[in-house]
C-alpha cells in the first residue's frame, strides 16, 4: 500500500471547479484531505475490491483517490455537466487504469442499484447558504440507502446530528476525525483570500 503522502501527491494533479457555482457549494477538497480519508477506509478494508461511490464527486477528487486503492469499481455521482467533465479529464491526469463511471444525477436520489459490498465516500454541501439548510441529510439519507459504510465530511460540530441520524437508520459511527481545509478566495463575499474550515469525517457501518 502507497503511503498517505504519496497518495496526495498522485491528487495533487487534479483540476478544480473553472466556474465553481455557490448554490451547491462547490469548494475543492484539498488533495491531503481526500488522501487521508481514503487512506483511513484502506486502513480499515473499505476500499479494496469494493464498488466506491462518491456522492457529489464534483471534479473527482475522493472519487480518484479512491480508484488509487484497489477497488472493484468506483462511481461517482455528480449533478454538474462541467464539473464531471472536468472529472473525466482528472481520471487521464491521475492515470488510473480502475472501472470509473461518471454519473450526472442529483446524489441526493441517486440512480443506483448496487448489489456488491458498497463504500460510500462524500464531502456533501454543508447547507451554509440561505434556504439550503440540512444539506448533508440528503446525502446521508442517500448513503443509507446504499452503504455498507461510508465516510463522509460534515460541518464541525455535527457529531451529535450524526450519530443520531445514524442511530435511526440502524446505522453507527465507529471512527471520527477531524480535518481542517484552507480554501482560497473563489466566490465574491468571501472576505479574505484564504480561510480555514474545519470539519469532522465520519466513519458510519450501515445495517
Amino acid at each position: 500500500m502507497a503511503s498517505k503522502r504519496a497518495l496526495a501527491g498522485q491528487l495533487a494533479v487534479v483540476a478544480g471547479f473553472e466556474n465553481p457555482r455557490v448554490a451547491l457549494e462547490q469548494y475543492p477538497t484539498p488533495p491531503e484531505i481526500a488522501a487521508h480519508v481514503i487512506h483511513v477506509a484502506d486502513l480499515n478494508g473499505d476500499i479494496e475490491g469494493k464498488t466506491v461511490v462518491d456522492l457529489g464527486t464534483g471534479t473527482g477528487m475522493l472519487a480518484l483517490g479512491a480508484a488509487l486503492r484497489g477497488p472493484a469499481r468506483v462511481v461517482g455521482v455528480e449533478l454538474d455537466r462541467d464539473a464531471l467533465g472536468t472529472a473525466r479529464q482528472n481520471r487521464k491526469r491521475v492515470g488510473t487504469t480502475t472501472p470509473i463511471h461518471w454519473v450526472q444525477a442529483d446524489a441526493t436520489r441517486a440512480p443506483l442499484c448496487i448489489d456488491t459490498p458498497t463504500t460510500v465516500v462524500a464531502n456533501p454541501p454543508f447547507g451554509a447558504q440561505d434556504g439550503k439548510e440540512h444539506a448533508d441529510r440528503a446525502f446521508l439519507e442517500t448513503t443509507a440507502e446504499i452503504a455498507d459504510v461510508s465516510y463522509m465530511v460534515h460541518n464541525a460540530g455535527s457529531r451529535e446530528f450524526v450519530e443520531a441520524f445514524a442511530g435511526d437508520e440502524g446505522g453507527e459511527v465507529t471512527h471520527a476525525f477531524e480535518a481542517t481545509f484552507e480554501l482560497d478566495r473563489q466566490f465574491d463575499f468571501h472576505e479574505a483570500d484564504r480561510r480555514e474550515i474545519t470539519t469532522e469525517v465520519f466513519r458510519i457501518v450501515w445495517d
